[in-house]
């Protein structure tokens, strides 16, 4: 008796969480702030990429004419490092967020 009952309660596990197909539609609210946020990861993603650009160009020119100065050179690094961490950090997210999309979506 046990054995049916496990595999009973097995069996509508699996079925609830392989079943995620909603026929349902967004509601109108839903939708907008939906695309609104698309729009804003959209905007993040195209402004990032010239942005982490830009820094890194930055950090190599102020570590080429530092001119033997320690704390221009360390502060070139700091910003080299930076910016290729928080541009990879950046693209990690979007990664993240579109996987969770697809098997949630």
């Amino acid at each position: 008796m046990k054995k049916i009952f496990i595999i009973l309660i097995l069996c509508l596990i699996l079925c609830f969480t392989l079943y995620t197909e909603s026929f349902a539609a967004d509601p109108k609210l839903i939708k907008t702030i939906k695309n609104a946020f698309e729009k804003i990861k959209d905007y993040i993603l195209t402004i990032a990429t010239p942005a982490a650009a830009v820094a890194v160009g930055t950090g190599v020119l102020m570590k080429k004419f530092s001119f033997g100065d320690e704390e221009k050179i360390r502060t070139g690094k700091k910003l080299i490092r930076g910016s290729l961490f928080s541009y990879a950090f950046i693209l990690t997210i979007d990664l993240v967020l579109s996987t969770i999309e697809t098997l949630f979506g």
